[in-house]
């Protein structure tokens, strides 16, 4: 597979772009989780705000994701969109959360169970992406494109 289109030199920058929402989410999670057992306000006032930003993260992420995705197809194009339409859910889902936390009591449940939902999306999503990078080959520069460049650089 070739190199993917929205990259800085021959380095792909969805996946520079992805480990901030990844990051800040599953935080927030762990975030959520403290808050559950100790009740302490200033976890869930990290987890709204990590929650917040990753959703900035995410759809910076997607721009060169969706630059990427545009060329695929056969099976990576397949699998490039069950990753895309994860990841746009679970932007939604974390939008939901953000928001639910600014009208739910303290108490609830609610934020804490969608940030379950949102990190067990990613994380399948994160799975699909490892499956493109891994297996079908997606923005990997293989040895067949070292040679070519090479000749291109020699006949030049």
């Amino acid at each position: 597979m070739a190199l993917s289109g929205a990259r800085l030199g021959k380095h792909p920058i969805h996946p520079m772009l992805v480990v901030i929402p990844l990051g800040l989410w599953v935080t927030a999670l762990v975030f959520d989780i403290v808050h559950a057992f100790t009740g302490n306000p200033a976890m869930r006032t990290a987890a709204f705000w990590n929650i917040g930003v990753g959703i900035i993260g995410a759809l910076l992420a997607a721009v060169p994701g969706v630059v990427d995705w545009y060329g695929m197809t056969g099976r990576a194009g397949r699998l490039a969109t069950y990753h895309m339409l994860l990841n746009l859910g679970a932007v939604a889902i974390f939008a939901v959360n953000w928001f639910v936390r600014t009208r739910v009591a303290s108490g609830s449940s609610w934020p804490l169970i969608l940030s379950i939902v949102g990190v067990i999306g990613v994380g399948i999503s994160g799975w699909l992406g490892g499956e493109l990078v891994y297996v079908e080959r997606v923005a990997v520069e293989e040895d067949e494109d070292r040679r070519r460049e090479a000749r291109q650089r020699r006949v030049a």
